[in-house]
């Protein structure tokens, strides 16, 4: 692990991590998005390897990667970008119950 992903693991406000990789931010977009940002940024983490990066590339990667989930989250709101699960299966297709008349039924004897 790269010593920038350390030091991420032990931040513990959102914008520590902005402050520690130098990303400008407005407060108003954080109030409503840190959590999707933060999740945003470590899906992308997630799938980009930072294994044998330098130091300084690894930084430019994280800072990058918050940038980009920063960006998302300027440009629409928390519910467009569905992040989290709650809010995927808030628009998916639910199934409908199947109807069954009461004719069919029967009391156990």
């Amino acid at each position: 692990m790269t010593a920038i992903l350390e030091q991420l693991r032990h931040l513990s406000a959102t914008e520590e991590f902005f402050e520690l990789l130098d990303v400008p931010y407005d407060p108003a977009v954080l109030r409503v998005a840190r959590l999707h940002i933060l999740r945003r940024m470590g899906q992308s983490l997630a799938d980009n390897t930072l294994d044998g990066l330098a130091e300084a590339a690894a930084r430019e990667q994280c800072r990058a990667h918050l940038a980009r989930a920063y960006a998302d989250f300027v440009a629409s709101r928390p519910i467009e970008q569905r992040v989290f699960k709650v809010l995927k299966d808030a628009v998916a297709p639910r199934r409908k119950a199947a109807f069954v008349p009461l004719s069919t039924l029967s009391q156990p004897r």
